[in-house]
C-alpha cells in the first residue's frame, strides 16, 4: 500500500512515496540519484536500524557514510562543518547526491549542507520519525540553530524525492510518536477542518501505531503542506500559517535549551497559547478551545509551557522569531478550527496573560 503525491514546483516538482517497507526500494530511490557518488548523512541511533537496508536499494553507485551524534542540540554550525570535512575528505564531486536519513534533525542539517556545497548538491530526504515524515522533510526548509533562536541559518532548497516509510516508525520512542502528532494536527487547525474532526475519530489508532491509519494521516499533512508550498515556496504569504504555535515554541525550545522539549512538544504548547489568544480577541469559541485541548490530551501532548519560562523570557526569545517585520511580533491565530490568519494587531496585555497559563499540567 504505496501512495504518492507531488509537490508542484514547475521543473523542480518532486514526489513524496509514502507507505511501508519502501526504504529499500531502489526503484523511488535510484532515479534521483543523478551522479556516482552518495553521501548518506544519518545519526548514531538511526544507523544501527536503518543504514544497511537503504545501502541496499543504492546500486552501482559508491556510498559514504557522515554519521552524526543524535539530539536537537547538536543541529548547530559545528556539526554542520563536520559534514563539509566528510563531502571534501572524500572528495564528493557537484553531481553527489546527498541522503539525509534521519529524523527533522538530521533532514534540516543534511538539507543545508546540501545547499551549500559547492554552490548546492542534490538531496533525498528520508525520514524516519512522525514528525519528519509530515512536515520537516516537505517543503525545503533547511536550517541549523544558534544560541539566541532557533532555525536562523539556513535556505530554502528542495529535496529531489521524499520517501516516508511508515515501517521506521516501528522504532520511534513514543515521546517522539505523539511530538510528530502535534505538527499532523496543526494541519487540521490551520486549514483542513474535515481532517481535524478525523483525528478526533482517529487518535487511538495513531497512537497505536495502526499502519493504515499512520499512512493516511501523513498523507493528508504532506498533501496540505505539498498545496501550502506550492503556492507560496518562500514564505511571502501563505506557508506561514505552518508555523501556528512555533513562534511561542521555538521561544520555549531556545529558552529550556534545544532538546529538553522536543519540537512537537513546544509546538502543541504554542498551539495552544495561540488558541487561547484566539479565544481572548473574540475569534475562537470556548468549545473550539476545549477540542483542541482534548486533541492534544489524548495526544499525550503538553497543554502549557514550562513553569520557569517568564514573560521577560518569552518576550525576548520571541524577539528574534523570523516573523518580527518593522519591530511588530506577527502571530498565527486562528478564526476557526481550520482557518488561521497572520496578525500583529493584538492587546499586549492579552499576549502577556497569554505567557502566564498554567492552568494545566505539563
Amino acid at each position: 500500500m504505496t501512495r504518492t503525491l507531488m509537490v508542484e514546483l514547475g521543473s523542480r516538482s518532486y514526489p513524496i512515496h509514502i507507505g511501508s517497507g519502501i526504504l529499500g526500494r531502489s526503484d523511488m530511490l535510484m532515479p534521483h540519484v543523478g551522479g556516482r557518488q552518495v553521501m548518506v548523512v544519518t545519526n548514531e541511533t538511526i544507523a544501527p536500524l536503518y543504514l544497511e537496508r537503504l545501502r541496499t536499494a543504492l546500486v552501482n553507485v559508491d556510498v559514504h557514510v557522515k554519521v552524526l551524534p543524535d539530539g536537537e542540540h547538536y543541529k548547530n554550525l559545528e556539526v554542520l562543518e563536520s559534514i563539509f570535512d566528510a563531502l571534501l575528505r572524500v572528495p564528493c564531486d557537484r553531481q553527489t547526491t546527498v541522503i539525509a536519513l534521519g529524523g527533522g534533525v538530521v533532514g534540516d542539517i543534511a538539507g543545508f549542507a546540501a545547499a551549500c556545497y559547492q554552490r548546492g548538491v542534490p538531496y533525498i530526504q528520508v525520514p524516519t520519525t512522525l514528525l519528519a515524515q509530515v512536515d520537516s522533510s516537505v517543503g525545503g526548509k533547511t536550517a541549523v540553530n544558534h544560541a539566541l533562536g532557533k532555525n536562523m541559518i539556513g535556505a530554502f532548497y528542495q529535496p529531489e524525492v521524499v520517501i516516508a516509510d511508515i515501517k521506521t516508525l516501528d522504532t520511534l520512542e513514543d515521546r517522539q510518536l505523539h511530538a510528530g502528532l502535534a505538527e499532523v494536527i496543526k494541519y487540521g487547525l490551520i486549514r483542513d477542518p474535515e481532517f481535524f474532526a478525523w483525528l478526533e475519530q482517529h487518535m487511538d489508532g495513531l497512537m497505536g501505531r495502526d499502519t493504515r491509519t499512520l499512512i493516511e494521516a501523513v498523507e493528508r499533512s504532506c498533501r496540505n503542506k505539498a498545496q501550502v508550498v506550492a503556492a507560496d515556496e518562500r514564505e511571502q504569504g501563505e506557508r506561514t500559517l505552518l508555523n501556528l504555535g512555533h513562534t511561542f515554541g521555538h521561544a520555549i525550545e531556545t529558552a529550556t535549551g534545544y532538546g529538553s522539549w522536543l519540537h512537537g512538544e513546544a509546538v502543541a504548547a504554542g498551539m495552544m497559547m495561540a488558541a487561547e489568544l484566539s479565544r481572548r480577541l473574540g475569534d475562537l469559541t470556548t468549545d473550539d478551545v476545549s477540542r483542541i485541548k482534548g486533541l492534544l490530551r489524548r495526544a499525550q501532548l503538553p497543554l502549557n509551557p514550562p513553569a520557569e519560562l517568564n514573560t521577560a523570557q518569552f518576550r525576548r526569545h520571541m524577539s528574534v522569531d523570523k516573523k518580527v517585520s518593522a519591530g511588530v511580533l506577527r502571530l498565527v491565530l486562528l478564526h476557526t478550527i481550520g482557518e488561521a490568519y497572520v496578525s500583529g494587531d493584538y492587546p499586549p496585555d492579552a499576549l502577556t496573560e497569554v505567557f502566564s497559563l498554567r492552568s494545566e499540567a505539563t
